[in-house]
């Protein structure tokens, strides 16, 4: 059984923060869940997966965020408790239904996961989904630790139940993959049917309809704002007139600060952890007790100004402080060295920071730049693509997944990314105004997530560039989880369909379109110059496993190869692929054995056939 689905109530147990999400959303009885996978939410998604198999609970990896949501609250307004789970940026993609949706409410329980990054670890931008809260008018908390992480969840089904609205719950890469205690409560029995009740002036938002949704909306949100004023999750500690007010991750920070520095007895702290809609009255009483504040919170000043705006309201006139060059950045994460020093700056405390070890007498460390995994087909692809435009003055809009990597050298594919799907996009744009030769890349889950309506777009205009599809037969950067174009028969699951990149290409009148298996490097040349040869939109779609996956369900068997005694070290292997199986030992290229996969692609560069399989185990 898996250990999340114990129902052992009181039993404590280690969990990472998504795993507490996991956990709070199963004592709540949820029903159904959707995602579409992203770093850092992805744990969450993976447990919801795994315990779907043994348990009434309906999971599905959805095209993209926005269905995700549409699929969540279907089930929600159908009075069915669910939850739909994605990164900061999937929040993007869901906000056309998230809006609207706000007016429309839920009859059962809808809590929405945002999974923040702040120093984009694996993103693209920090953004500060805070203001998604504030934007659509829904309330919003913020777990500071894995333990409330689990309680909050099942808090926020609660209150989007109690209020009719989704409830956002928004956490940090941080919290997310932190490991904490956590105290186990009771499993509600689940509810997995439910009944949708007709009535088109509450649910069809047409704009006669949706003008008394929005007067719904804002009711609701003054009932949220009374909840806030009393929630256990917005909390005062400490003594003395002077306050801190912080939230999520930061709390913690804060506290370390104030441990570290001996001010326990003469710093407040207001803890927010019900932050939208922010508890004004809890705030202006806090205010009107301390002589000076410091906002402490990552990312962008969203309770700083509210704070300051609540202060200005009630005619208070001590100093607020947070954001600011000589205070917190609006850049990256936070640390509890950095809340220390600014504590200690913004208060006129003596401090002395702990004194660096001295390192200069240690040898740099090599610089280790991100690169795809030994036998990646990607890479061969990529390769492929270079050889077949040798000579063409060509640019490369790249798109988001593993293949991203292909920007550095020496593949040095990839000039322009901005978010999911827009490599088919702004291909459209570059091909019709840049004046070179366009060759896009794109991945297999990313293409059934927003790259097809770019297709389309393309198809339609008749625009003139080249897509390369890279299907390695799995979402592969977030860790294995399954597309529409995913054989799920290979993961010995049952009960579900699979979409043909091919067929859906074919359909959409792409006027040239080849297969190729990238690990055959002559033939993929040869396909993909003909596809750049094309005037038009042509799609060149590129088959083969990711090595990792293939490993995992046992489909891989190639032997790791070898560099011989025919070698003169030319290199091409080294200076055209950067294998991280390479390395150079004595002046001589080597492959490291433990790290390569047998795929070939280094044999077929090699110009003396100096690189050879392995013989096989006697």
């Amino acid at each position: 059984m898996h250990k999340l689905l114990a129902d052992q109530p009181g039993q404590k147990m280690l969990l990472l923060g998504n795993e507490a999400i996991a956990r709070g959303a199963l004592e709540s009885g949820v029903a159904v869940a959707t995602t579409y996978p992203g770093t850092p939410s992805s744990e969450i998604s993976m447990n919801f997966f795994q315990i779907s198999q043994e348990s009434d609970l309906y999971f599905e990896y959805s095209t993209n965020e926005k269905v995700a949501l549409e699929v969540a609250a279907a089930a929600a307004n159908c009075g069915v408790r669910s939850m739909c789970v994605m990164k900061h940026v999937g929040m993007n993609v869901a906000a056309d239904a998230l809006m609207t949706l706000a007016y429309v409410g839920v009859k059962g329980a809808l809590v929405i996961v945002t999974a923040d990054d702040p120093f984009m670890f694996s993103s693209q931008n920090e953004q500060d989904n805070r203001y998604y809260a504030k934007f659509g008018g829904l309330p919003m908390l913020e777990p500071s630790d894995s333990s409330e992480a689990r309680q909050m969840t099942a808090e926020a089904f609660e209150l989007s139940e109690k209020l009719g609205e989704p409830v956002i719950l928004r956490t940090t890469t941080r919290l997310n993959h932190s490991t904490g205690a956590v105290t186990l409560g009771p499993m509600k029995k689940i509810k997995t049917r439910g009944e949708f009740v007709r009535n088109p002036l509450r649910y069809v938002t047409v704009p006669a309809v949706s003008r008394k949704l929005h007067a719904r909306l804002l009711e609701n949100l003054a009932s949220a704002r009374q909840i806030s004023e009393t929630s256990a999750f917005n909390f005062t500690k400490g003594e003395g007139v002077w306050g801190i007010i912080c939230n999520g991750v930061s709390y913690n920070y804060v506290c370390d600060a104030l441990l570290d520095l001996g001010l326990e007895q003469r710093i407040r702290i207001l803890r927010i952890g019900f932050s939208h809609p922010l508890p004004e009255g809890l705030i202006v009483s806090f205010l009107k007790t301390s002589k000076k504040v410091l906002v402490v919170e990552e990312g962008e000043p969203f309770m700083e100004e509210a704070v300051k705006a609540a202060a200005q309201q009630a005619k208070l006139t001590l100093d607020i402080q947070g954001k600011s060059d000589t205070l917190f950045s609006r850049l990256y994460e936070y640390d509890p060295a950095m809340v220390r020093e600014k504590i200690a700056g913004y208060f006129n405390i003596p401090y002395t920071p702990l004194q660096r070890i001295d390192l200069s007498d240690v040898p740099e460390l090599p610089a280790r730049p991100p690169s795809l995994c030994p036998g990646c087909p990607h890479r061969a692809t990529f390769y492929a693509v270079r050889k077949a435009a040798a000579g063409l003055d060509i640019m490369c809009p790249n798109d988001i997944g593993c293949y991203t990597l292909g920007f550095m050298p020496p593949l040095s594919m990839g000039d322009f990314l901005i978010c999911m799907g827009s490599s088919v996009g702004t291909s459209c744009g570059f091909s019709k105004v840049g004046g070179k030769k366009v060759v896009a890349f794109i991945g297999d889950s990313t293409f059934f997530h927003s790259g097809i309506p770019g297709l389309i777009n393309a198809v339609f205009n008749q625009h003139d560039f080249t897509l390369v599809i890279l299907d390695n037969g799995i979402t592969a950067m977030t860790g294995h989880q399954p597309n529409p174009g995913v054989d799920m028969e290979k993961l010995n699951l049952k009960g579900y369909g699979r979409v043909s990149i091919e067929a859906v290409v074919r359909s959409l009148g792409v006027g040239q379109v080849s297969v190729i298996r990238p690990l055959n490097v002559k033939k993929s040349i040869e396909a993909i110059r003909k596809a750049l040869d094309f005037k038009g939109v042509s799609v060149v779609i590129s088959k083969h496993l990711c090595p990792l996956f293939a490993n995992s369900i046992r489909k891989s068997t190639a032997r790791p190869f070898y560099v011989s005694d025919r070698c003169r070290n030319h290199r091409n292997c080294v200076n055209d692929l950067a294998c991280p199986a390479f390395f150079i030992s004595d002046g001589r290229v080597k492959i490291n054995p433990a790290l390569c996969t047998g795929c070939s692609l280094c044999a077929q560069v090699c110009p003396e056939n100096a690189i050879l399989p392995q013989k096989a185990d006697p």
